[in-house]
């Protein structure tokens, strides 16, 4: 794959845009690539808030795939279905395009003569904040102090070669598969490790518990609810360089070369991770860390050439209303990540309308009702906003305090 620097504009000053219209200088695929992996994400977490002893339950096997094969009900296909489309897919999308928007910054940064990283670790400080804000407040499995940390490193690493940066890429792989398939050997030599779900007193604490309660029990059990950007850290790296390495490449880019590229992606992502998905998916729970940590990505290079694919399909024409849905979502990523959250903690703990409790007995539809229901608010409250702002609220709060 050979590396093309592929400048992004920036966009003119200015208020909002109409809700089909890419502000200048924007790669529309990438703000629907965006907005495609903050409501994909959602379709994963919203089982973690429904499930009993929600955020906790993620570490005790509270939040496992239902027994599909012993039995094949339809709510139980419906459910696997739903979370194996999902699993870790839009979250390593999401991580894929964190890099993307790197090398976007990167080439901004260079074109105006400025330094590199210069003012990054302040971004990259910020984002840290932001995350821990939100570990603390909303979401103990959150993914913006990971993607800080990370972003550290790539934002150094774009100062040096292009072979330096594929050494470390193809490193961090090596480093993350040993780790992933030594956890998967540890699960399958000690059955049961995962444990037998959330004790009562936690199931208690989200179902009935006050929110102070909620706040300190993140924060007494922080290092193992931190546990997860620790242990897929190679992945988070791997993910970033490779961003930078498709966006220079043109996979992102309305040309015939992107185009080639993206079906390139969709065929050879989607004909080996769905496979591999079935393989480590419901077959066998023991092999969880292989479903999510090395199929999904794969599986996201798939969803990115689809959806690619798809837009290539519409090129000369006006974008549909749901690819305008999507970008909007995209525009204010950061802002959507944390509002669906939130909506969901309220929806489902016991501070707020308790409907994991309440709706318990009700089977998987509920759920899905949840996640339709959240991103139908989160697509009107971000086309709405963006016809008065640029911005999405987290993204103007960041911007005004950055340029202080």
């Amino acid at each position: 794959m050979t590396e093309t620097t592929r400048p992004a504009v920036p966009p003119a000053a200015g208020g909002g845009t109409a809700p089909g219209e890419a502000p200048r200088g924007r790669l529309p695929l990438l703000d629907v690539l965006r907005g495609v992996a903050i409501l994909g994400t959602l379709m994963t977490n919203v089982w973690i808030f429904a499930a009993p002893g929600a955020e906790w339950s993620v570490l005790t096997g509270g939040a496992a795939l239902p027994p599909v094969f012993t039995d094949p009900s339809a709510a139980h296909l419906a459910e696997t279905a739903f979370r194996l489309a999902a699993d870790g897919k839009f979250l390593a999308l999401l991580t894929l395009l964190f890099g993307v928007g790197l090398a976007i910054q990167f080439d901004a940064a260079r074109r105006r003569g400025e330094p590199w990283p210069g003012r990054y670790p302040r971004r990259a400080l910020f984002l840290f904040a932001e995350g821990l804000a939100h570990f603390v407040l909303v979401f103990a499995w959150d993914v913006l102090m990971g993607y800080a940390v990370v972003s550290l490193l790539v934002a150094w690493l774009l100062t040096r070669t292009a072979a330096a940066r594929h050494r470390v890429g193809r490193w961090a792989g090596i480093a993350h598969l040993t780790l992933i398939s030594l956890l998967t050997l540890a699960l399958l030599t000690a059955p049961g490790a995962t444990g037998g779900g959330p004790s009562e007193r936690v199931i208690a604490l989200y179902a009935d518990g006050g929110y102070p309660e909620q706040i300190a029990f993140r924060l007494e059990n922080a290092l193992a609810l931190r546990l997860e950007p620790v242990l897929s850290f190679g992945l988070l790296l791997f993910l970033f360089l490779l961003g930078v390495r498709l966006y220079r490449a043109g996979a992102f880019a309305p040309d015939a070369a992107g185009r080639l590229l993206r079906r390139r992606l969709m065929r050879w992502g989607l004909g080996t991770g769905i496979p591999l998905t079935l393989l480590t998916g419901p077959a066998c729970e023991d092999l969880f860390f292989l479903g999510r940590y090395v199929a999904a990505p794969v599986v996201a290079l798939g969803y990115l050439g689809l959806i690619g694919v798809l837009l290539d399909r519409r090129t000369g024409r006006a974008p549909g209303a749901l690819a305008v849905s999507l970008s909007a979502v995209g525009r204010t990523a950061l802002s959507c990540y944390v509002a669906q959250n939130v909506l969901c903690a309220l929806a489902c703990y016991g501070v707020g309308l308790g409907l994991a409790t309440r709706l318990a007995d009700h089977g998987p539809w509920w759920v899905m009702g949840l996640w339709a229901a959240v991103c139908a608010l989160l697509v009107a409250g971000a086309r709405l906003w963006l016809r008065y702002f640029r911005h999405g609220p987290l993204e103007s709060a960041q911007r005004r305090v950055l340029r202080r």
